[in-house]
């Protein structure tokens, strides 16, 4: 056997390992969703059902969990995004030797474990609580979101930031240069520009709240997550019901991104018919004012 041909079957053998590794899991929760046993189960597959859809939808626990995570990553998008853009905007602004320190500061929080996070978000607020009487802002859905909040609003400030680094100071000047005020400048000029940006912190932040389990579970009190629903199930014994949830959560990624994907093809082709309008309205300009002269 050539050198070549054992290149190619390690190559192989490590492609089926790792999408192995990678989808079947995946494949395994798509079976169990629809067989019938009361116990996850992929052989023997005893018959099709969808019962376990109907059973989830069912299940008051998991739906609460469902919509209080829904509710806290809003409100965690809510916070972490314009934090993440104006930590962005002050890093292009920072005096250039400052900002190594400005940015260990503002990542700070991603390498803190959110252990730590959750703990030390619910020392302090009810610290605050018992000296200024803030009893309205003690619960467990502010305390998530301000947990979460201060290491996915790096995240976003990392998005940010790595769309920022391309925008043409030019703009800005032109714009003061032509009357424009400073918010008119920023709400007119800069955040169109950073728009994707925005839109990619935000699913990036509502993911990254919507699964987050380690500050979740210290900061959410006696309130219920997803994460911390599941949690408590798979200590217990879980069903075929969690699978058909992750069946769910599948194909509402798969949508979503195929939605995204399609959109995203078709405002490219807009713009290029566009380009191509223009260049031929600027090829046909040139050509009358040949034949004028």
């Amino acid at each position: 056997m050539s050198s070549r041909a054992i290149w190619n079957l390690m190559l192989g053998f490590y492609f089926v390992v790792f999408f192995g590794y990678l989808f079947g899991p995946l494949i395994v929760m798509g079976v169990t969703a629809f067989n019938t046993p009361n116990y996850p189960q992929v052989f023997p597959f005893e018959g099709f059902t969808l019962s376990w859809f109907a059973k989830l939808g069912g299940d008051t626990e998991l739906m609460e969990g469902i919509w209080n995570s829904v509710l806290i990553g809003i409100g965690v998008v809510c916070v972490s995004v314009p934090i993440g853009l104006a930590a962005a905007i002050v890093m292009t602004q920072v005096y250039h030797r400052a900002r190594g320190l400005y940015y260990l500061i503002v990542v700070s929080p991603v390498l803190t474990p959110g252990v730590i996070l959750g703990i030390s978000t619910v020392i302090f607020w009810r610290g605050l609580k018992d000296s200024a009487g803030l009893d309205a802002f003690y619960n467990g859905y502010w305390l998530t979101i301000l947990g979460q909040s201060t290491f996915i609003s790096a995240y976003a400030m990392l998005v940010c930031l790595s769309r920022l680094q391309r925008f043409d100071r030019a703009q800005e000047e032109a714009a003061l240069d032509l009357g424009a005020s400073y918010p008119q400048v920023f709400w007119h000029v800069l955040i169109p520009f950073m728009r994707p940006a925005i839109f990619s912190a935000a699913i990036l932040s509502f993911l990254s709240s919507f699964e987050n389990y380690n500050t979740t579970t210290f900061a959410i009190l006696a309130e219920k997550t997803l994460t911390t629903v599941l949690a408590g199930r798979v200590r217990q014994g879980t069903t075929p019901a969690i699978s058909a949830l992750a069946m769910i959560i599948i194909a509402v990624t798969l949508v979503g991104a195929i939605a995204f994907e399609l959109a995203r093809r078709r405002e490219a082709r807009k713009d290029a018919e566009a380009k191509a309008v223009a260049a031929r309205a600027e090829r046909l300009a040139e050509a009358t004012a040949l034949a004028a002269t």
